[in-house]
């Protein structure tokens, strides 16, 4: 049976549903169309992606966020999931877009990673970027770090004098310290913070800020994501150089472990550490003592 017999693409504004990436239902007023591409059999979405058009014709899935991408059924057949690509190629062009740029997410959070990545190259895609994600993958796992390395961070922590806050975010002070203690410390701050006051505001229950306080003072911060419900994505860090905090990025993680278990996520994403032309590798050998794989975003272009 012809396989365009059995599937239907379906397209609609991406915010007339919500998703669980809650990501992709936020636009962004530079681009003048957001749109999800359904790929439905008897009625039921087997795979989808969503989709900004810009005013020149390029269309991105998605910018500006850590990925965007294809998100399918476990179920579906790598010669549906083809057919899926090429139609949502075919009905780009009848929009009058030139250049179709995906970012495939990494595979904990789709388990067809491999096989979306796959018939991209094989479809003429473009491999333009790749980014390796550091993940610590499963819940028990999870826990059992927490209970072995619980004696020595709370010695940590009382020879420290600190005391810990973590929970959703209830005020937005902690950005100028990001931003001061990051700054001091020469490093470049891409936060976008009006978007991210919007984003918080429009999903508190998707953000985290765990907080060092040392005498009452704010030492240290790591913001948090929910990017799936199963899934914390390791956001934002920064510290108080003047603190003179020891091992205080391993007492973040830490705490960040906590609110994953507390969460009863399935996986923690502690992103990626790249430099402009080279891995971060000092940052990598750091994560790696909180992480037990590792899974690359891929960013796919073509031109259409």
């Amino acid at each position: 049976m012809d396989i365009s017999n059995q599937y239907q693409l379906e397209v609609q504004d991406s915010r007339a549903e919500i998703k669980d990436y809650f990501l992709a239902n936020e636009q962004l007023p530079e681009y003048r169309e957001y749109l999800d591409f359904k790929l439905v059999k008897k009625e039921k979405v087997k795979a989808w992606i969503t989709i900004c058009i810009s005013e020149g014709g390029k269309a991105i899935s998605l910018p500006q966020v850590p990925f965007g991408g294809i998100w399918m059924q476990d179920s579906l057949s790598s010669e549906a999931l083809e057919y899926f690509i090429l139609i949502i190629q075919e009905e780009l062009r009848k929009r009058g877009v030139l250049e179709l740029e995906i970012t495939q997410a990494p595979k904990p959070y789709q388990s067809n990673h491999d096989l979306v990545n796959y018939l991209l190259f094989k479809l003429g895609f473009r491999q333009e970027k790749v980014l390796a994600h550091q993940f610590f993958l499963g819940k028990k796992k999870i826990k059992k770090l927490i209970q072995s390395e619980q004696d020595r961070f709370q010695k940590r922590i009382k020879e420290g004098e600190l005391t810990i806050r973590k929970g959703p975010i209830s005020n937005f002070g902690f950005l100028q310290e990001i931003r001061s203690w990051n700054k001091s410390r020469g490093y470049d701050s891409n936060l976008d913070e009006t978007r991210l006051i919007t984003q918080v505001s429009e999903y508190p229950e998707r953000y985290f800020l765990i907080s060092l306080e040392k005498k009452g003072q704010a030492v240290a911060h790591t913001l948090a994501t929910r990017l799936t419900s199963e899934s914390l994505y390791y956001f934002q860090s920064a510290i108080d150089p003047k603190s003179q905090l020891k091992q205080g990025g391993e007492m973040l993680l830490y705490q960040l472990f906590i609110l994953a278990m507390d969460l009863k996520v399935d996986f923690i994403d502690l992103g990626s550490s790249d430099q402009p032309s080279s891995a971060n590798h000092n940052l990598m050998f750091f994560k790696s003592r909180f992480s037990n794989d590792i899974s690359n975003k891929v960013t796919w272009v073509r031109k259409l």
